[in-house]
């Protein structure tokens, strides 16, 4: 039904920047939520942040004012601009989108959806 691919993960060094991008595709109509998620080695994935269709933003304290979460509703893509990278934002960064709508009735499918991660390693 829905399918996410993130893109634009790499290797940065310490106080740089990157521009993530994940790109929603299926039978959308819609998308309430979309947000950004990471995962470091022996670590529990964590919430980054998010964004409501409306716009309404939500962010983890580690990275408050150092990223900035957009979406472009049209085209049901989500991006995440990081600066000042830290080594300890070094993660597999994964893509969420939930409160999906879509299909002929336009239902709400009830499903979280996830992409498959892109690799942000912050080093020397």
């Amino acid at each position: 039904q829905v399918q996410l691919e993130e893109s634009g993960g790499g290797l940065v060094q310490p106080g740089g920047s990157l521009r993530l991008l994940c790109a929603a595709s299926g039978n959308i109509f819609s998308i309430n939520r979309m947000g950004w998620y990471r995962q470091s080695p022996g670590k529990q994935r964590e919430l980054v942040a998010i964004i409501t269709s409306g716009g309404s933003t939500n962010y983890a304290d580690a990275v408050q004012g150092r990223f900035t979460i957009s979406r472009d509703n049209a085209e049901n893509a989500v991006y995440l601009q990081m600066t000042s990278l830290k080594p300890e934002d070094t993660a597999v960064y994964y893509c969420n989108a939930a409160g999906v709508v879509g299909g002929f009735n336009k239902v709400d499918y009830g499903m979280s959806y996830w992409g498959k991660g892109t690799l942000v390693t912050v080093s020397l």
